[in-house]
């Protein structure tokens, strides 16, 4: 295939659900593909899990529930959720999703996120003393050790708890409480 065209990605909701073994949570099905501008991922929620609140701050998500019935607390509002229940989560905003009894399956699109890339190391001037200010500030944490272990994408934020592709609880660092 040539450089810029794009295979089709097709699926039913009721064929990913039917395939997906009992009990398993997470990432069902995603878009895959280099060239992709969008992101889309159904996620299936297992009874009572989530809660945790969080913030999107890199794009805004548009999210579709296929599937079970939850609660969506944005910005502090509680919207109870059911099948047909469309919704944009702006990014800035605090969010936190409860599945119910039954679970809750969604589908969320949005802006494909620029991938991390790793460039070759630099050499810097090691100044003789530090600053006064570098003393008194912590140094800066980095969540690139914290990834998940059900989707493998890396955490975005430097205390997140919960993965923001699958929303499966960051296991292994400070901010992940391993």
């Amino acid at each position: 295939m040539a450089e810029g065209e794009h295979t089709p990605q097709t699926a039913t909701v009721a064929g990913l659900l039917a395939a997906a073994a009992e009990g398993q949570g997470g990432a069902l099905w995603r878009l895959r593909g280099a060239g992709r501008q969008l992101d889309a991922n159904l996620v299936r929620h297992l009874p009572g899990t989530g809660g945790a609140p969080s913030t999107e701050d890199a794009v805004d998500v548009v999210m579709v529930v296929v599937a079970g019935t939850g609660v969506l607390t944005l910005d502090g509002e509680q919207s109870h959720l059911s099948p047909g229940f469309l919704g944009l989560l702006p990014r800035g905003a605090v969010r936190a999703l409860l599945a119910g009894p039954q679970g809750l399956v969604v589908l969320t699109v949005h802006r494909k996120r620029r991938g991390m890339s790793i460039a070759p190391a630099t050499t810097a001037a090691v100044p003789a003393e530090p600053p006064v200010a570098a003393l008194a500030e912590p140094p800066p944490t980095c969540a690139l050790h914290l990834v998940c272990a059900h989707c493998h994408r890396h955490a975005i934020e430097v205390d997140a708890r919960y993965c923001s592709g699958c929303g499966t609880p960051l296991t292994g660092g400070p901010a992940g409480g391993g």
